[in-house]
């Protein structure tokens, strides 16, 4: 009997691939993960197989590889560790679905048009996003893939959530609040309704807290307002994005500075945030072990800005019953998570120390009116989910 086939994911950043194999039976199971990380600079490959233990390491020199090469390699290794079990598609991240997309879809020729036209509204993510994608066709044309959205999760919100104060041709053109992470917040809402249902239908904010970070207001499942909008550098501050700035800031550094489009880009979206303001660092961890007062100063700005928002989402809802922690300072940072908790007391919430601690699932104390819970997040099983059910189709 021949081995069963496999579902594969890559979810592409700017300088990096992850990449996934699961099986492509219900559970999802998986089989080997890892990334390249450094295009452009430095690549360096590491894959895990399913235990955790470490397969296969590369290093390349620097500037050798770019993402179509980066892409060849990783179905290279594939092909290897697979050793002739069958790829029955790929799943892959797509940032931006514009309004068009709204749920996980079969690339053709036409999609792939279509998602390219989308790259002025997403410029650092979507060129590197739809670059797999036309790699695995040169390559294995045979072979279905899928765009998984991280706005379409988002498609749900109410038409005023969605929109600006501008004029009415331009919100025509597609100048609105799109919200990100979707697919983040996807698969926490799916575990919640396969172990948690109740807590699944309740209005909850979920924090997805990373280098990139956001926060999503959820009613029954669905999306109803979230704090990330036209861009990926709305909302929160994060690692080194600014997060929600006054549209005034750029026209003063344009016109004192003549800062430029990309001058205003790379400040954004790189030299701000925790890097920013610390002037240390962009991850938290490092910033925790720092004595100096500009790290204390912008975790307090992490934390503050947070704390507001949920008031805001809170509004949107109408009352909170629920409090989600996910992503990498969400899900590791019992400090940070206690720093939001004690912001949020007005709202009923009271955390149990010892269970933020340890990492719990649930956090908060039994008697607190908002609940606060740990749900670990995994975009690329939940873009193999995805992927199974669409070439299925």
């Amino acid at each position: 009997m021949a081995e069963p086939g496999c579902i594969a994911v890559l979810n592409a950043g700017s300088s990096s691939i992850k990449f996934a194999l699961y099986e492509s039976g219900r559970d999802e199971a998986l089989l080997f993960r890892g990334q390249i990380e450094g295009i452009g600079v430095a690549p360096h490959l590491k894959a895990l197989d399913g235990a955790g233990t470490v397969v296969a390491e590369e290093n390349w020199d620097k500037g050798s590889l770019d993402h179509h090469a980066a892409t060849a390699a990783i179905i290279a290794l594939g092909r290897k560790l697979l050793a002739g079990r069958p790829v029955l598609g790929f799943g892959h991240r797509v940032v931006h679905g514009g309004t068009a997309y709204a749920a996980p879809t079969r690339i053709d020729a036409g999609v792939l048009a279509n998602l390219a036209e989308l790259v002025p509204l997403a410029p650092l993510h979507q060129p590197h996003n739809l670059a797999p994608i036309v790699a695995i066709a040169q390559v294995v044309p045979h072979i279905p893939q899928v765009a998984c959205f991280d706005t379409a999760f988002h498609r749900s919100q109410p038409a005023l959530a969605q929109e600006f104060g501008l004029p009415r041709k331009l919100t025509a053109e597609g100048v609105r609040r799109y919200g990100f992470h979707g697919l983040s917040y996807d698969y926490i809402l799916t575990r919640l309704r396969d172990t948690m249902p109740a807590l699944a239908r309740d209005r909850l904010i979920v924090a997805h807290l990373g280098n990139g970070a956001s926060l999503c207001a959820v009613r029954d499942g669905r999306s109803v307002a979230s704090t990330m909008g036209f861009t990926a550098v709305d909302g929160l501050m994060m690692g080194t994005r600014t997060g929600a700035l006054d549209p005034g800031v750029l026209l003063y550094l344009m016109q004192r500075y003549g800062m430029d489009a990309g001058a205003l880009e790379d400040l954004l979206y790189r030299r701000s945030g925790l890097l920013g303001v610390s002037g240390l660092s962009s991850d938290m961890r490092a910033l925790r072990q720092s004595r100096a007062p500009e790290a204390a100063e912008a975790i307090a700005l992490f934390v503050y800005r947070i704390v507001r928002e949920i008031g805001s989402l809170a509004a949107a809802l109408g009352g909170v019953d629920g409090i989600v922690f996910s992503a990498g300072i969400g899900e590791h940072d019992a400090r940070t998570r206690a720093e939001v908790g004690a912001g949020c007391q007005w709202l009923g919430l009271e955390l149990d120390d010892a269970r933020n601690r340890s990492g719990e699932t649930r956090i908060s104390t039994d008697r607190s009116t908002l609940s606060a819970w740990i749900i670990p997040t995994d975009e690329e099983r939940m873009i193999a989910r995805y992927t199974r059910q669409v070439i299925a189709d």
